[in-house]
């Protein structure tokens, strides 16, 4: 519970443990820029190394890190196919175009937060004065809109031999990449390496209250701290925040696996609560997408305020789907009073 209410807005809303917030307090700090703040450092490499990669930078938001890997990898006026449904298209302000001058190209995410790799090949530019020239290919794993669906490491790997084989780079967008690798029972590594680059949320289920890495070879990462500073990302004495990242990453990756199982436990109970509609079968993260039932007469920002009125906050993705998150802060018991929520608001 956080603040009076069982919050299943978004795993964004977990507070610092106490040990992250003593680590916070004791950190040894210098100025980031400078390159001498050595709990950055610190952190910096633990990244690269969970993820099987050179290096890795210290960024404020995984917007922020998303942006700055495309500026990285890309010129003005080239191109970026991406899912439809992912985060880089839908939920970052079209920041690319906005900001690095790039196109988007967007084809259709499948249920299962894949792209098809024969729409990826035919979206892929032949060299023609009139075409932007395709440069990258974005995944994004856990695929927040499909459902928090985690994506192998198989299909990953063939996307990244595609992207090879026509000379484009891989991105991962891996805000959740470490509730993808419970999971699917694998090492975070094993859904990175083959990606040129990879970002993970440290502020999202692992609790810390600040902060992505962006993740990538020595080289690349080289230039992505320029584009860091050129969008204003350029930290001083950062050491502070890196602190609770590092204690995210020593002490918060296993528990994932007992959120996912709390999202299974909604999901299961909003089966049998008149006036929802969810699949639990389609749950295997932390998140949890449910609808109202077709004879249900209001829709769902109406039951978002009742509900909180009971104490009970979730976010209306629609005028009758919802998306409820599991995190740190949510207990078996507090899904179970959320449900008795759900049972009297209609």
């Amino acid at each position: 519970m956080i603040n009076g209410y069982i919050d299943l807005r978004s795993d964004t809303v977990t507070h610092p443990t106490p040990a992250m917030r003593d680590a916070m307090a004791h950190a040894e700090v210098g100025d980031d820029v400078f390159g001498d703040d050595p709990t950055v450092h610190r952190l910096e490499e633990m990244a690269a190394d969970r993820v099987g990669h050179e290096a890795g930078v210290f960024v404020a938001s995984g917007t922020m890190a998303n942006l700055v890997a495309l500026l990285t990898h890309c010129r003005r006026g080239e191109e970026v196919i991406a899912g439809d449904a992912t985060h880089v298209i839908i939920n970052e302000q079209g920041g690319m175009a906005a900001l690095g001058g790039l196109v988007p190209h967007p084809i259709p995410n499948q249920p299962d937060g894949t792209l098809r790799l024969e729409d990826i090949e035919n979206a892929i530019r032949g060299e023609d004065e009139h075409w932007a020239r395709t440069r990258l290919v974005c995944l994004e794993n856990t695929h927040n809109v499909m459902g928090g669906a985690p994506i192998d490491a198989a299909y990953t790997r063939s996307v990244a031999e595609l992207a090879k084989q026509r000379g484009l780079k891989l991105h991962i967008d891996g805000a959740r990449i470490f509730n993808a690798a419970i999971a699917l029972r694998l090492s975070v590594s094993d859904l990175t390496r083959d990606a040129d680059s990879i970002t993970f949320c440290l502020s999202k289920g692992l609790s810390a209250p600040v902060g992505s890495v962006l993740c990538g070879s020595k080289d690349f990462i080289a230039e992505a701290r320029r584009a860091r500073k050129v969008v204003g990302g350029g930290m001083r004495q950062a050491g502070v925040l890196a602190a609770a990242g590092i204690v995210a990453l020593e002490t918060m990756v296993d528990r994932l696996a007992g959120d996912h199982a709390l999202a299974r436990r909604l999901a299961e109970g909003l089966v049998d609560t008149p006036g929802f509609v969810a699949d639990p079968d389609r749950v295997r993260t932390n998140m949890v997408y449910f609808e109202l039932s077709p004879e249900v007469a209001i829709d769902a920002p109406e039951v978002e305020r009742r509900l909180a009125k009971r104490g009970v906050l979730v976010g209306a993705t629609g005028k009758r789907r919802f998306r409820a998150v599991t995190h740190a802060w949510v207990s078996a018991e507090e899904i179970d009073q959320a449900l008795l929520a759900f049972q009297s608001v209609l």
